[in-house]
């Protein structure tokens, strides 16, 4: 008899097992979707932040590459319209020109940014003004100073 009644415990805590079981292959399931999730976010933000860098990274090769052309005396506004296609090839309405300011000129990039990339004020080290000029919202800016 003794043997007949833990057969008969064994198999109850053998049921016993079994639904927990279905419970922690649940949340085990749960955990490992909520963790894909996070890792696919991560993902979309490393590529949302990758495509806003390559764009400031035209823009500020463009900006060097104005500076450099407007620091020789015969450089007029050809060579901005020039500079200014380019910019708007690499960047979405992208835009080139120099302002003088207090003896020191800017070359400035500007263009417009795109709707999902991070906002103006997501940006951390975003400059107050672009070359002394207030950047309008929705847009980006370069602005690089030289000295002619």
């Amino acid at each position: 008899m003794r043997r007949y009644s833990q057969s008969r415990w064994s198999r109850r805590s053998g049921s016993k097992r079994r639904g927990s079981t279905l419970i922690e292959v649940m949340l085990a399931v749960v955990l490992m979707a909520v963790t894909a999730l996070g890792l696919i976010a991560g993902q979309v933000w490393s590529a949302r932040e990758a495509r806003a860098m390559a764009m400031r990274e035209h823009a500020a090769w463009i900006a060097d590459s104005v500076a450099e052309t407007m620091r020789e005396p015969s450089a007029g506004d050809s060579a901005i319209r020039q500079w200014s296609v380019h910019a708007a090839a690499l960047l979405p309405q992208g835009q080139a020109s120099v302002a003088d300011s207090g003896g020191v000129s800017f070359a400035r990039v500007t263009w417009a940014s795109v709707r999902d990339m991070p906002g103006a004020d997501d940006v951390i080290d975003k400059p107050e003004s672009c070359g002394g000029v207030d950047v309008p919202a929705g847009s980006s800016c370069v602005a690089l100073a030289f000295a002619k």
